[in-house]
């Protein structure tokens, strides 16, 4: 019976020693359960911020967007504008071409009538010229036929 009381008693001891081995894990792990609280706790708080910050730059974005659409409907009338502006010059390059091809047709043609002008001008010239050379020469000779025959 010895051998019983003995195999008791270790049976005993053995369990209280696993008793406090499970003691302490279950003190450790009650530590970390509150150490795993307080970081669930601080994950939240910081989950709000974020939330909220979140929706403040989500309401910033939308404002943003809004304004840029604005600016671009404004900016496709400037943009309208130019290209009629564009289009304006651009007419305006084809006529200017269509004078200045027209004014230089019609110089060559006048430029060619101008100079039949100056011909026909200088031939009148030359004839008149002519002309006023004979007559002088007539006049010099019955002016010297007259001399001649008075004398």
């Amino acid at each position: 019976m010895n051998l019983l009381y003995v195999s008791a008693a270790i049976i005993a001891i053995s369990f209280f020693i696993l008793v406090i081995y499970i003691s302490r894990t279950l003190s450790a792990l009650q530590g970390s359960l509150k150490q795993l609280t307080g970081t669930v706790g601080d994950l939240e708080k910081q989950m709000r911020g974020i939330t909220k910050e979140t929706t403040e730059l989500l309401t910033k974005t939308n404002r943003l967007a809004e304004d840029l659409q604005q600016k671009t409907e404004s900016l496709s009338s400037v943009v309208h504008s130019v290209k009629e502006i564009g289009e304006s010059v651009q007419k305006f390059n084809v006529s200017l071409k269509n004078v200045s091809s027209s004014i230089t047709q019609k110089a060559e043609i006048n430029s060619e009538k101008i100079t039949q002008a100056i011909q026909w001008g200088n031939a009148a010239i030359d004839v008149w010229n002519r002309w006023k050379e004979k007559k002088r020469t007539q006049t010099v000779t019955e002016v010297n036929r007259d001399y001649e025959g008075g004398v």
